[in-house]
Order: structure tokens, then C-alpha cells, then sequence
């Protein structure tokens, strides 16, 4: 895993968020609204509300989601022991079938570690 999977995902995930949302359709244009501001601050920090996001990724298998979560959790300042304790969550919750997705997680969590 290099360094810059975090540059590569988070622009091909705005180029396609931009083809999506280009089509004008009101209904996923809504959702993508309903979506963004559920982490918006409220009854629970942010913070909170990307670990929350980070184990129902995991437990729901969506790489993808797991990536976006995680990059989230490091801007919220998540720490090793949080992220870790995230993890066992969705470990508990999901089962084996969650530790190919928490390796992978674990891995990219790592690499954004690094200086």
C-alpha cells in the first residue's frame, strides 16, 4: 500500500460523486444531502458519528466505505486506541467474515500514521 491512496481515492471518488450528481436528479441529489450532514455535529460529535461509520462499513464489507471512514476518523483526530476499539466492535458485531476488511483497514489506518 503506498502513501497515496488517500490522494488517488479521495479524487476519484469526487470525479464520480461528480458524474452523479451532474445528472440533476433530485432524488439522489437528496440523498447525497441526507448523508453528508447525519456526521455533521449534533447529539454526538463527529468524531462519534465516523467511528459509528467506520464499523457498519466493516460489518456491511464495503472497502470503499471503510476508506472513507477512515480518512474521516484521522481529520476527527481518532486515535490508535479508539480505532482499534472501533474494530473490535465491528469484529464482535460481524464476525470472521469482518477480518479481511479490518487488515485492510488496519493497513491504510497505518500508512496515514506515517509521516
Amino acid at each position: 500500500m503506498t502513501k497515496k491512496w488517500r490522494k488517488e481515492f479521495e479524487e476519484e471518488r469526487s470525479r464520480l460523486n461528480e458524474i452523479v450528481t451532474s445528472s440533476g436528479h433530485l432524488g439522489i441529489k437528496r440523498f447525497f444531502a441526507l448523508d453528508d450532514q447525519a456526521y455533521h455535529a449534533g447529539a454526538l460529535p463527529p468524531k462519534v458519528k465516523e467511528l459509528i461509520g467506520l464499523v457498519a462499513s466493516l460489518v456491511l464489507r464495503c472497502d470503499e466505505c471503510v476508506s472513507y471512514h477512515l480518512i474521516k476518523c484521522k481529520d476527527e483526530g481518532v486515535t490508535d486506541e479508539e480505532f482499534y476499539e472501533a474494530l473490535n466492535i465491528a469484529l464482535v458485531v460481524g464476525g470472521s467474515i469482518v477480518i479481511p476488511h479490518l487488515r485492510r483497514a488496519s493497513e491504510r489506518h497505518e500508512n496515514m500514521q506515517e509521516k
